[in-house]
């Protein structure tokens, strides 16, 4: 293996780490956060906050912020599709579905975003092996999420709106593997942010709001944590994953962020892990596992395309 593979592959392990680890444990904070502060607001000033910081380590690193009418564009579709719908629906909607339920309903993610990326200036198609271990690994997620009890209409509708933003979000990182930008990964990575808090902002103080925002402390903090850690750092990384490994690869996460946030909302919250639900999670490991193994055949991008920037929510 040579230094350029053995640098490639560390890099791999750190982004996926952080991809899971902070991901995973976002649920339980953004469920905290949309219980102490209005959902929309909460989410909108967290991604404002989040573009401006990483546009200052961008300017600090002398990065360019040259825009035209195509990075404009293709900005505003990032921004809404992986910002105000995504973030939005799934705010308003972990007022009244648990965290590990809301991480679960992500699990779709990894389908979509396979079965997108077979089409596209860059698709990809599905050998036999990934879309076993896809299929295995949706298996997994429909366990989980298995009806126990009485399902009302309203929380069947919450479900829905989670599983709608699921779908842009899925379709936007395609759409971002897909195009071609003059930006680099962070300039266009704090530009979408900001665009898109602005979006969510706007939406909230529309939907007044203002009127109900209290300087709780544990929203407060709750908005920190998100801010630098989920939106920084694990957006960055996923960013850096879009552009430089498989689709079926970076959609792994939508399998075992759920896992992990089923944890720790059980941990925190006391939020009920059954038995069909760690049944699941072990299968949505072994999907992962197949889609994850080394395949000999597949190629690293090329250095002009690991340089395309690309980012995610």
């Amino acid at each position: 293996m040579t230094p350029a593979d053995r640098s490639h592959r560390a890099k791999l392990i750190v982004c996926f780490a952080t991809v899971y680890l902070v991901w995973g444990s976002t649920y339980l904070v953004a469920s905290i956060g949309v219980h102490a502060l209005p959902p929309i607001l909460f989410g909108g000033i967290r991604f404002i906050c989040a573009g401006i910081l990483l546009g200052l380590v961008a300017l600090a690193l002398g990065r360019k912020f040259e825009l035209d009418a195509t990075e404009w564009r293709h900005l505003f579709v990032v921004a809404v599709g992986s910002v105000l719908i995504p973030n939005a629906f799934t705010n308003w909607a972990m007022q009244y579905v648990a965290s590990n339920q809301t991480a679960i309903l992500n699990a779709s993610a990894a389908l979509w975003i396979a079965l997108f990326a077979t089409r596209g200036r860059r698709a990809h198609a599905l050998d036999r092996r990934t879309l076993i271990g896809l299929v295995i690994g949706f298996v997994g997620a429909a366990l989980i999420v298995w009806p126990r009890g009485n399902l009302t209409a309203s929380y069947f509708g919450m479900q829905l709106l989670i599983l709608l933003a699921v779908f842009v979000w899925s379709a936007t990182t395609v759409y971002i593997r897909n195009v071609h930008s003059k930006l680099d990964l962070l300039s266009f990575s704090a530009l979408q942010m900001l665009l898109g808090g602005v979006m969510m902002t706007s939406a909230g103080l529309a939907m007044g709001e203002a009127a109900d925002w209290t300087w709780s402390k544990p929203g407060l903090i709750a908005m920190a944590y998100l801010t630098i850690a989920s939106s920084c750092l694990a957006y960055t990384a996923f960013a850096w994953l879009a552009k430089n490994t498989t689709p079926a690869m970076v959609g792994t996460y939508s399998y075992v962020n759920p896992a992990i946030a089923a944890i720790l909302g059980w941990w925190f919250l006391d939020e009920h892990l059954g038995a069909n639900q760690l049944t699941g999670m072990a299968i949505m490991f072994a999907g992962v596992a197949l889609v994850n193994w080394p395949q000999k055949d597949v190629k690293r991008l090329d250095d002009d395309e690991q340089k395309d920037p690309s980012t995610a929510g």
